[in-house]
């Protein structure tokens, strides 16, 4: 029955006493110092290397994982990791390689880098960008899908969860990132915990179904079993080839959906701009180590559901329709949970989500205070004033969030498919122009003009192509997969490859070009000595690759 017990809604208010009173306590806390806009929206300073790695995980964290990335885990299996451990690999780099860049030369928001590497033209294009991309698509459908999963755990009216949800983030958001940043610790634990007592129930399920008990005997029944499931590279055969491409889960186009993520992306990189170069690298460390385990939480629970399905459980329960939706299958699982065990998980689903509503609001806020109020509306603002157009900023993004959502067909395409379809025009030609922003001191604003322009044409263009021309010339390849009216399209992972390459050398001509011409490109200040790492992160690094070494030969 999708209702919480009484002793459920008590775990539940235990949880959100602790944290609305932790935030609280650190807000007080702030209160007693003046506040600039850059303790407001980097907590300047004042993170510590766990509270960064977990703020990191928890804005990382929401709804699409422990819904959409379950439900892959039903559908796909074990291979839907791919997303959690290159994200492990990816944060690694960026570690040693992007976030000595952006301390190094004091860039604090993405749209700033644009303008201080660039011009700025192409900063104000992206900052109109991610703003739009922020509000529409991510705090849409982060609000949208943590209402759905909560309503169906708890009965709870749709709109009203998506206004608690809301106002729950904003309590959380209007303290600042130093705020957000160490209730997401709190919010990691109930994340974790609930997360893995889910898994607990899950693989216990699948042992007693077979006769036997324990969650070592249901996780290799579950191997067993489901062995089909249990492999990390797929091969061309393989239906859910489109989805993840064989090895380009490794070496092609996740490393770019990634490393832009991690590297590129405001909402994520604004956790470590605000501390030293150590301690954003410890921090960014310990949330690689985290998502070594995420798969535990997200992904083993959709398998165990399936193979619970394949012996006759649940078959009324996952159908939406006359068909299954594997996006059924965490909710089923959360139903079954004990009263107390039940309201844990409650928790958790409900921090993953908060936590990441948080992070985006401040995100968005933090653009569009800085690098379009600040810039071209109030130039002349005081730091106080930019705080409480920040915080305004915050409440307006929300309240948009919740009047839009319902209208977007988020539910229809699924979560993170509708993430990754309106992200993934852009991301190659993004990442594109960061990574030679970076480490290529020719690139020219014109280049990066067109990576920003070009390279979303060059998406729509691949994403179309398919209807105009016959690509099965590339099927031997592995790179166009027949869909099931017989036309061959690119996979999402490869399209978004090619973009980036195509990016890559055509701003590479007209870098060239123009330099020969007299152009002269800034450069980012850069030495050798930014990427030369202590031994102890040398060590935590090894020691990660070698965990995803490990996890991929066994599970290839």
């Amino acid at each position: 029955m999708n209702r919480l017990s009484t002793a459920d809604y008590v775990v539940f208010l235990i949880y959100f006493i602790i944290v609305a009173s932790y935030g609280w306590w650190v807000y007080k806390q702030k209160q007693s110092k003046k506040e600039s806009s850059k303790d407001f929206f980097l907590a300047k300073d004042s993170l510590t290397w766990w509270a960064i790695g977990a703020s990191l995980i928890a804005s990382n964290i929401s709804a699409e994982q422990f819904i959409g990335m379950s439900g892959s885990g039903f559908k796909m299996g074990l291979a839907i990791a791919t997303y959690e451990w290159m994200a492990a690999f990816s944060l690694l780099v960026v570690a040693v390689f992007f976030i000595p860049v952006y301390l190094k030369n004091k860039i604090y928001t993405m749209p700033q880098f644009l303008n201080q590497r660039y011009n700025s033209t192409v900063s104000m294009i992206m900052a109109v960008f991610w703003l739009l991309l922020y509000v529409v698509v991510n705090l849409t459908s982060i609000l949208y899908l943590g209402a759905l999963a909560i309503n169906s755990i708890s009965g709870i009216n749709l709109t009203a969860c998506m206004y608690l949800l809301a106002i729950f983030a904003i309590v959380i958001t209007l303290g600042g990132m130093k705020v957000i940043g160490y209730t997401d610790v709190i919010q990691v634990f109930f994340l974790i915990l609930g997360g893995l007592a889910t898994t607990y129930l899950a693989l216990d399920l699948v042992a007693s179904h077979f006769g036997s008990s324990g969650v070592l005997n249901g996780f290799n029944l579950l191997t067993e079993k489901a062995n089909d499931h249990f492999h990390m590279i797929f091969k061309k055969e393989n239906v859910n080839y489109s989805d993840l491409p064989g090895l380009s889960v490794l070496i092609g186009g996740m490393l770019i959906v990634n490393l832009n993520y991690w590297g590129c992306n405001q909402y994520i990189t604004q956790r470590a701009l605000g501390a030293d170069l150590q301690t954003a690298r410890k921090g960014l460390l310990f949330a690689a180590c985290l998502k070594l385990l995420m798969p535990l939480i997200v992904v083993i629970p959709g398998i165990a559901a399936y193979v619970l399905y394949q012996e006759g459980n649940f078959q009324n329960e996952m159908l939406q329709g006359a068909e299954v939706n594997p996006d059924r299958a965490y909710p089923v699982l959360l139903n079954l949970l004990p009263a107390g065990l039940k309201g844990l998980s409650f928790a958790a689903l409900t921090a993953a989500i908060v936590a990441s509503l948080a992070g985006k609001a401040n995100s968005i806020a933090t653009i569009f205070t800085l690098d379009i109020y600040k810039k071209i509306i109030n130039k002349e603002a005081s730091e106080n004033r930019q705080v409480n157009i920040g915080r305004i900023t915050i409440i307006v993004s929300l309240l948009m969030a919740i009047l839009i959502a319902p209208y977007l067909g988020i539910d229809k395409k699924g979560g993170f498919q509708y993430i990754q379809e309106y992200t993934g025009f852009v991301s190659p030609g993004v990442f594109a122009m960061f990574i030679l922003g970076f480490f290529w001191k020719k690139t020219t604003s014109n280049a990066a003009l067109f990576a920003t322009i070009g390279g979303f044409i060059l998406s729509v263009v691949f994403k179309v192509l398919p209807n105009y021309t016959d690509l099965s010339f590339l099927e031997p390849m592995g790179f166009a997969v027949a869909n099931a009216e017989g036309i061959y399209e690119i996979p999402f992972i490869d399209r978004m490859g090619f973009v980036f390459l195509i990016c890559v050398i055509v701003m590479y001509f007209i870098s060239v070009y123009e330099t020969r011409n007299g152009a002269n490109p800034k450069g980012l200040e850069i030495d050798k000595s930014m990427f030369k790492t202590a031994p102890g992160f040398t060590v935590g690094a090894l020691i990660v690759l070698g965990l995803i070494v490990a996890l991929y030969s066994i599970y290839w």
